[in-house]
This record gives structure tokens, sequence and C-alpha cells, in this order.
């Protein structure tokens, strides 16, 4: 019936859409008038949301970080010895809203705290409270009310909530619409032992405080991605967060670790895109931002990862780029076995601020990978390293030129990101949190 296929194309490089529909599936059977309506608005929204200066981007993130970081520094003697009142948040993203012992009751004051190229995403934030209270997932075209999966496909912006602690098995791969929030906050929720997460050429959507791993392959089968649509899906691929042609993307607080394919995977030209706070364990491949070296739709990607603890068990692609902009910023590489960021055809990667600990394995000290290309092409991509710490032998191997913004912004606000001797600090509290209510989370 309905399958889907996205492709999204940069300005200067704009091929038709459809002539990519035969070759780079969407897990969609027909790419009917409803998908090629949904990928037309999906491409526009990318395009609006792309930025042509992202140092300017880069540079505001950081100025947040130092202010955060010098206002703690400041108070920290008068907060000590009064832990029971005392904010814990350590970085610019949770100070925004974990100091507040009344977040159940303020929840979407969280859509104003997101820094980076998804900066923008407003998840919810204009909709009503949907709680979540049923964990079955029997039902793909007729979901059940008080489901995930029937709260996810409404028309409307919803902040979806959880009536306590669940585990929930996705028999097929869970369709979220646009303009929706998905907040585990004060329950822990896995997404465990079934299919993953899709964003597939939507808007606006926040994944927060969820518990994401033991993710299988979908078997496929006709699924509702709407209230007026369902289709045939093919088989999934089994990642636990798929990000298709689809922008202003948030995803907060999560833990992944042990999914079939990737933790979290980016493709089709998505956009404004920000991964942060995260904590990730036991996976192979763990990032992927790009389809494929022939794919030039990819260029208009933009992407911030941030505060993240890469951990134990990892072993590649923290993550591995392709074509776009990405500010990887501020986070802790404790473990890997091969390689920790990698990419090919020409991305431009922004490494600020992170702290590498090197593998024991002499073999496996650097830090990049670049695949496909010989020095003499590889040494124009810019993949530039800023403050990080090196610990046990690391090295990051730079290529291009200093990257700088081509934008007249004040020097109050061109700052250096913080050093990685920071990231302890910064990323003390990766991954889902546990909150109650009435006390700063």
């Amino acid at each position: 019936m309905r399958t889907l296929n996205g492709h999204f194309l940069f300005f200067s490089l704009f091929v038709s859409l459809a002539a990519f529909v035969p070759t780079l599936q969407g897990h969609i059977g027909e790419f009917d008038e409803y998908w090629k309506k949904k990928a037309d608005e999906a491409l526009k929204a990318a395009q609006e949301a792309f930025y042509p200066d992202p140092m300017n981007v880069t540079n505001q993130f950081n100025f947040q970080v130092n202010k955060v970081m010098t206002e703690t520094n400041s108070t920290r003697r008068s907060l000590e010895g009064k832990r029971g009142g005392r904010c814990m948040a350590t970085n610019p993203i949770d100070r925004c809203w974990r100091c507040d012992p009344n977040w159940a009751s303020h929840r979407q004051k969280l859509a104003d705290c997101v820094l980076g190229f998804g900066h923008k995403t407003v998840g919810g934030k204009y909709g009503k409270i949907y709680v979540v209270t049923d964990a079955s997932d029997n039902d793909m075209l007729n979901p059940k009310p008080g489901t995930l999966r029937h709260a996810v496909i409404q028309k409307e912006p919803l902040w979806i909530i959880f009536s306590g602690s669940m585990v929930i098995r996705l028999n097929q791969e869970l369709m979220v619409a646009s303009n929706k929030t998905i907040d585990s906050r004060g329950a822990k929720v896995h997404i465990a032992y079934g299919a993953g997460i899709t964003l597939q050429f939507v808007q606006n959507v926040i994944i927060h405080g969820l518990r994401i791993h033991d993710i299988v392959i979908g078997s496929g089968g006709l699924v509702r991605d709407s209230v007026d649509h369902y289709g045939f899906r093919t088989k999934s691929d089994g990642d636990g967060i798929s990000i298709f042609g689809s922008s202003n993307i948030w995803i907060d607080h999560v833990s992944m670790s042990n999914c079939q394919d990737g933790l979290i995977d980016v493709i089709m030209g998505s956009n404004a895109i920000t991964i942060s706070n995260s904590h990730f364990t036991r996976h192979n491949e763990v990032m992927l931002f790009g389809a494929s070296d022939s794919y030039s739709g990819d260029s208009i990607m933009q992407i911030t990862v941030a505060f993240n603890h890469f951990g134990r068990g990892l072993v590649q692609r923290m993550p591995r780029c392709r074509w776009g902009f990405f500010h990887v910023v501020n986070n802790d590489y404790t473990h890997w076995m091969m390689y920790a960021i990698g990419g090919s055809h020409n991305p431009t990667i922004v490494s600020q601020g992170n702290r590498f600990i090197a593998p024991n394995n002499t073999f496996a000290k650097e830090v990049t990978k670049r695949d496909y290309a010989v020095e003499s092409e590889w040494k124009n991509w810019n993949w530039r390293s800023d403050n990080d710490l090196m610990m046990n032998g690391a090295f990051f191997v730079q290529s291009g030129s200093p990257i700088t913004s081509s934008r007249r912004i004040s020097r109050f606000h061109v700052m250096k990101s913080k050093p990685g001797t920071f990231v302890t600090r910064l990323t003390r509290f990766s991954g889902s949190l546990s909150c109650f209510k009435g006390k700063p989370c």
C-alpha cells in the first residue's frame, strides 16, 4: 500500500526527488501523493532550517557554556553544604530546567532549553499533555488510546508523558508525527526488545529521557503513521532512533545500547539536530550521519553533538559523517575499540573541548578515521580539533584550514569552547535521569 522513499537535496545540488525514489528506500512500499506531499514539506523545512554560517551557531553554543560555567564557579562556595536544595545541573541545557523543583508542573519549559543546531525545536510545546497509561503495542492500524503509538500519530502538537515506569516492546517501527515531545521524566520508560523509533519527513520532535536498548529488526507490515494514513512498511533496520528527511529534532538525556543496527541514524537530508546529555554503551556502529557518499542531499545536514558520554563497549562511529557540518563539543569519549570520529566525502567536523581516552590497543589510538579517500583528497576536508583533551596516547589527525565565521559578530560572542578538562563536570549527569516531583531533577 504505502511506502516511504525520502530524499532531500541541497540548493545548488537540486535534483528531482523522484529520481532517487527507486534507489533510496525509506521502508515504504508506494511513494504515493501523501508521502510526496510530506517529502516536499520536509524539504522546505530543512532548507529553512539551514544556517549559511554554521560557525556562528557553534560560537553561540560555546558562549552559553562559558557563561554557565562562570556562574557555577561564582556561586559554588555559597551553595556548599546545602546539597538538599542545591541545583546539581552542570551545563547550560540542564541549568535551564533542572533547578526548578516544580519541573513537573512546568514540563514544557524544557522546549526553551535546547542549544546548537536544533535550537529552534519546540516539539509539542504548544499542545496538550497526553498521558501514556498502557505499555502495550498490539494494534498497528488502530492503536489503542492510552498507548504511546496512539499518542505519536495524532495531528495536533502533544506533550507526551507517562503515568509510571514501563517497558514498551514495539511490534513495528514507532512512526512519530510532527510537533511531538516524548518526555519520560519522573518515570523509567524503556523502549526495548522490539522495533525502534522512526522520524520520517517530520519536524519539531523532542525525545527526552527514554532508555532505548536491545532493538531488533521489525518484520514490516501495515502500520499507521497518522490518524488518516497507513501503509505497508518493509523491514526496519534495527536502529534505536532513525531520523529520515526530518528537521528541528532534539534528543536529550537518553540512554542507549545494543541495537541491531545503529543507535542513532540521521539520513536523507535531515537538518537542525541536537543530540545532547546522552549515554551510549555496548554497541558497534553508534551514530551514522549521512546515507551515502553519492547522496548530495546530505550537504544540508547540520548537527550538534554535545555533553554526551560515549562509554563502555563501544566500537566505532561516534559519529561517522558524510557531506554536512558537525559540531562535536564537550563530550566524554572514555571507550572505543576502533576509532571515535570518522567520515567520508568531505564532511566538516569541528571537534571542541572533548576528552578522548584511547584504548590500550596500540593500533586504535587515533581518534579519527577517513574512509574511501587517499590523503591527497582528505587533506582538504575540514576536520579541526580545538581544546580537546587527549589521554592514553589518543591523537586527532587534523586536515583542511581553520574554520572561521563569515559574519561580523562581536568578540563577546566569538568564544572558544570549554577545554576537555571540564568534560567530566559537563557530562556528569548524561543519560536518563531519576527525577522526582517537588525536587530539582
